[in-house]
């Protein structure tokens, strides 16, 4: 019976030795299809983009992140980390000094061959790059397995998902919303149906009008905004502020959304960063896009209709 006992114990001691191998042992797959495997759970993490750092800092990871990009401005916390990626590039010796044993990083937001120096470097490389809002929850739950914090990372997917979840409740099943998204005026630039924000127009019952467009962002002439004729355009600005991005547009009363003014300026540190607040930007969005929708289409035919 001792002996029972002491391979029951013995047992007992492999499956717990196990299972703290595999949570100091993480291994994940990225948003650009790479494997990545950790010897331990990271300890000093860069963070290349700001949804990045909200992500890392939701996810648990905070107080793991030793290098961020510009613009890292939440939470407040981030504020006081180095900066080591700007508008001009990647301050690769400086991400080398605070030797990171992981870099996270946005993958359309560099060349393929600042990728590759990055990789270059020796720290394990983390590409995110979520499309959809559920890809938000998803990279929640690989970047607390990375740092070793499933814990919060868990529960903060959990809320995420159910948030995400009341939203396309809500609007499921409205009459649809044409939409044109804006990113760029000269020249005129948007997003296709493959961007989040494409995702978020979709949560809220709106249809991308560019959404068969191949590239992720793209450029359109005025001629075919007209054809598609919107019934709100939209674009972003920091902290929501209208810097007159859209007024091109009231040269041309034809469209629907210059006809009722649907004229929609959003936060770009909101809906423009794939992180946990992107739902806030939503159910703004959402409720702005009812409005539109309760207004109708109050443009003129177009010619020929």
């Amino acid at each position: 019976m001792r002996a029972g006992l002491r391979r029951l114990l013995a047992g007992a001691a492999l499956c717990a030795a196990a299972v703290q191998a595999a949570a100091a042992d993480p291994a994940v797959i990225d948003d650009s299809g790479q494997a990545l495997r950790l010897d331990r759970p990271a300890q000093r993490i860069i963070s290349l983009s700001p949804g990045i750092t909200e992500l890392l800092f939701a996810a648990g990871a905070g107080a793991r992140v030793v290098g961020v990009s510009e613009f890292s401005d939440f939470p407040a916390a981030a504020l006081g980390l180095p900066r080591v990626a700007r508008a001009q590039g990647i301050d690769l010796e400086r991400i080398a000094a605070l030797h990171p044993d992981l870099i996270v990083t946005w993958g359309s937001g560099y060349s393929p061959a600042l990728l590759d120096a990055l990789r270059r470097l020796g720290s394990p490389v983390y590409v995110v790059e979520p499309r959809t809002l559920e890809s938000v929850a998803s990279s929640l739950e690989r970047l607390g397995a990375l740092a070793g914090t499933p814990a919060v990372a868990g529960a903060a997917t959990a809320a995420f998902r159910a948030r995400l979840q009341a939203l396309r409740a809500r609007y499921a099943g409205r009459a649809p919303v044409r939409a044109f998204y804006q990113v760029w005026s000269r020249p005129v630039m948007t997003l296709s149906g493959q961007h989040i924000v494409s995702d978020v127009l979709r949560t809220c019952g709106a249809r991308n009008v560019f959404a068969a467009l191949a590239p992720l962002v793209a450029s359109v002439d005025v001629e075919a905004v007209i054809a598609a004729r919107p019934q709100v355009i939209i674009t972003s600005e920091s902290g929501g502020v209208d810097h007159g991005a859209l007024a091109d547009w009231l040269h041309y009363p034809q469209l629907p959304a210059v006809a009722a003014r649907h004229l929609l300026t959003m936060d770009a540190d909101l809906i423009d960063r794939a992180g946990p607040r992107i739902l806030d930007a939503a159910q703004d969005l959402c409720d702005r896009i009812e409005k539109v929708r309760a207004d109708g289409d109050s443009a003129p035919p177009a010619p020929g209709r």
